[in-house]
């Protein structure tokens, strides 16, 4: 097994450095001057390359249940268009959950329509995450037509980095997920969409960033793991260029590193009630190869400097 390091978050974040593809963190347990002066200096630099992240916005028009209010996304959302067209991300990446399950296959579309609708005003290109509650009702495809987005895993590049969407809305006999044939413990990278991740991370020689929404950093045994988490690890670890992974799913920050990837769970949009409880960020990658996370409300700032 992989040696596993799971930190709590301090509210100013974790330093760490990226060497030789492989990022290594350095703790930080309180905050300090010289930390609070980097970050301010930091914060500032636009990176080679600037991504918007949001997860988990659930949104429906239903009633609040629990902590999560659904309706409130669409004004959630145009915090985050202001604060997008201020940053000028070069693309923005919704890692899954987009809406929430619905009465009925109808009323599900027209929660898809909804939110695609409020998103529409972010004027960047955008990329999709396949999450269980977005094919509650939904087949895939359904699903991807509404947000224009003709796969649900896929590779790209941008300024010199290579970054991967990953699906793991998948039963463990490889069936997709869609209408209701599903567990949402049950999530699962099926072997052919392995087999293509291995192959594409073979094939590429710069530094990766993945993403996806059930995290791949819990063990296999708990609820929200992807349940052949570890045989996607060592996919990442032994293709020697993955950075970084970022995903969803369970609802609060969460922070890990295995096998010299860092593994950032992010907060979700949904929970809790007003802007106080938001939850977005921004990933700029600097010349240099270090990370920043700069996150919004809720979500924790993180900070991955090149030694």
């Amino acid at each position: 097994m992989p040696n596993l390091t799971s930190l709590q978050n301090e509210s100013l974040g974790r330093r760490a450095f990226l060497k030789n593809g492989a990022l290594f963190l350095a703790g930080v347990s309180s905050p300090a001057v010289g930390l609070l002066s980097a970050r301010a200096e930091e914060s500032n630099q636009r990176g080679t390359v600037r991504i918007g992240l949001v997860t988990d916005l659930h949104y429906a028009d239903k009633p609040p249940a629990g902590s999560r209010h659904y309706r409130e996304t669409i004004t959630k959302l145009k915090e985050v268009v202001g604060q997008f067209q201020s940053d000028q991300p070069d693309f923005v990446v919704f890692h899954g959950d987009l809406i929430d399950s619905g009465v009925s296959l109808e009323q599900e579309k027209v929660h898809l329509q909804t939110v695609v609708k409020a998103i529409s005003a972010i004027p960047y290109p955008k990329h999709y995450v396949l999450g269980n509650h977005c094919v509650h009702q939904l087949k895939k495809v359904e699903f991807l037509q509404g947000v224009g987005q003709k796969a649900s895993y896929y590779s790209f590049d941008k300024n010199g980095y290579h970054f991967v969407v990953l699906d793991s809305c998948f039963k463990s006999d490889g069936t997709p997920y869609g209408r209701q044939n599903f567990k949402w413990t049950d999530a699962n990278v099926p072997q052919p969409e392995l087999e293509w991740l291995q192959a594409d991370l073979k094939q590429n020689a710069v530094p990766t960033v993945i993403f996806a929404h059930q995290p791949l950093d819990l063990k296999d045994t708990d609820a929200h793991a992807v349940k052949n988490s570890s045989e996607v690890r060592k996919v990442l670890e032994e293709s020697g260029n993955v950075a970084a992974v970022f995903q969803g799913h369970s609802h609060r920050n969460h922070y890990s590193e295995i096998g010299g990837i860092h593994y950032c769970t992010m907060v979700a949009m949904v929970e809790g009630s007003g802007l106080s409880n938001n939850g977005y960020s921004t990933l700029d990658i600097l010349e240099d190869g270090s990370l920043v996370l700069n996150g919004f409300r809720k979500q924790n700032d993180y900070h991955w400097k090149q030694g």
